[in-house]
């Protein structure tokens, strides 16, 4: 019994021991230092630096604002700011702001760039629960880009110095040749003599103009693909509603003159506007980009209508007759005979309403579609310069002034073949042609015969092609 005592008395003794070093050992611990972050972070944003947009771009000078808020029973009597390497601080200026609430305090500080580090002294130390605010010109980040953050290091009005938070990373992108092309117009003279002119720096600015190109490329594409898509579409609805409106059916005649005279008779925006709003408004929802093209082939195809109308009816009646003497259906005229000289005759005219609808998707961007315009509007908005639309325009201008000059060439060579200048059939022609008639009279009735599928594509073609004179004959004038 009593060595049974003698040893819970043992484990007691030891048990308090163990107490009492631990509470030891915690009071040590409370009176050694605790390293404390005595700031924290708010935001680190760099402004905008590309020349007529809204990135940040590598190896161009930009302005880094940093913010941070000294905690409560701390105070910071300097702080230096470091970003990655390739970064420079070296020609920079800083503007310091304390906020104590919504009060501003003066403060009065030196700041000294080293490379990639900015040093920031403060005359008297920066109280707890001030807002301090670097705001910081000229701060260059490294052209490869990439998300930069904002580290460093401060030290408070005891003496310690402390690692700051890292920032927020701030998205900088690379630095591309044509920012660099920019960057050297930027510094030549002649180009700051240029902008000096308000009407050239306004509306010519040869950077906007640079980038511009470049910016507004992708609603280029979009354009031109919205027009391409639509056109084939418009002809085809516009051939199918000029035989309606030809037609010996009083009801198809009807239907086609109230399709077309309707799309002809309203506004093209108006059209848009009714399209894109008004079928949201009733459960039907298709893609800007889809409804664009619907859109514009639909409102070209009543144009085209007219037009394929009035080519078809300018055949002289003779050309029927004819083509009713040798026993040809009516389907064979109208596609052997009637449409290939009707095509021959409206293509000037088909040339210059496509050119007219490619300029018209320009009115897209009205309600929303990523095309030309809507880049240049929105280019135009960042950069408060005209030089966007400039862009734009020269953007319409490499489509329509070729395709202008192609319709003057058609129309030389079409108003050549009405007065006797085209092509004369020489004497091995002759026999060719013979040896092609004798050949389609052998092929079976209702067949199209290889002269006519020959015929067909040489009336297609010949306003593109041009043919010398047989025997050196002057042209008829």
């Amino acid at each position: 019994m009593r060595e049974a005592k003698c040893h819970r008395a043992h484990y007691l003794v030891m048990i308090c021991v163990a107490l009492v070093a631990s509470l030891l050992v915690t009071g040590a611990a409370a009176l050694v230092p605790v390293s404390a972050a005595a700031m924290t972070i708010n935001k680190a944003t760099a402004r905008p630096n590309e020349d007529g947009g809204d990135g940040v771009l590598g190896g161009l000078e930009t302005r880094l604002t940093w913010e941070a808020t000294v905690d409560d029973g701390e105070s910071v009597s300097s702080l230096t700011l470091k970003l990655p390497e390739g970064s420079s601080f070296d020609s920079t200026t800083t503007r310091i702001t304390v906020l104590d609430g919504l009060t501003r305090i003066s403060v009065e500080g030196q700041a000294q760039g080293d490379g990639s580090e900015l040093d920031v002294s403060f005359s008297e130390p920066i109280s707890s629960g001030s807002l301090l605010r670097l705001e910081v010109e000229g701060v260059v980040f490294p052209e490869a880009g990439g998300d930069i953050t904002v580290t460093g290091d401060y030290t408070t009005s005891d003496g310690q110095t402390e690692d700051l938070q890292a920032s927020s990373p701030i998205t900088v992108e690379a630095n591309t040749p044509l920012q660099k092309m920019v960057t050297a117009l930027d510094e030549s003279p002649a180009v700051q003599a240029w902008n000096s002119i308000p009407f050239c720096g306004m509306f010519l600015k040869p950077q906007l103009l640079l980038t511009g190109f470049a910016s507004l490329f992708p609603g280029w594409l979009i354009c031109l693909l919205i027009v391409l898509i639509a056109y084939p579409f418009a002809i085809v609805l516009g051939l199918i509603f000029s035989l309606l409106k030809i037609s010996r059916f009083k009801v198809l005649r009807a239907i086609a003159a109230v399709y077309i005279n309707i799309l002809r008779g309203t506004p093209l925006f108006l059209q848009i506007y009714i399209a894109f709003f008004g079928l949201p408004m009733v459960g039907i929802n298709i893609n800007n980009n889809v409804l664009g093209v619907i859109v514009m082939a639909i409102n070209s195809s009543a144009y085209l209508a007219e037009i394929f109308r009035a080519g078809i009816q300018s055949i002289p009646i003779g050309q029927y007759e004819a083509a009713d003497s040798l026993g040809m259906s009516h389907m064979q005229t109208m596609f052997s005979i009637i449409l290939p000289q009707t095509i021959r005759r409206v293509i000037p005219t088909v040339t210059s309403d496509f050119i007219t609808s490619y300029k018209d998707t320009s009115l897209l961007s009205s309600v929303g579609v990523m095309e030309l315009m809507m880049y240049s509007k929105n280019l135009t908005a960042v950069t408060g310069n005209i030089t966007p639309y400039m862009a734009a325009a020269i953007y319409y201008l490499i489509v329509t002034l070729p395709l202008i000059k192609i319709v003057s060439i058609v129309e030389k060579h079409l108003a050549a073949a009405e007065h006797g200048g085209g092509p004369r059939p020489k004497d091995t022609a002759k026999a060719a042609n013979a040896k092609q008639v004798q050949a389609s009279s052998a092929e079976e009735p209702g067949q199209t015969s290889a002269a006519e599928q020959a015929s067909t594509w040489s009336a297609l073609m010949s306003p593109f092609t041009s043919h010398p004179l047989a025997g050196g004959a002057e042209d008829v004038n």
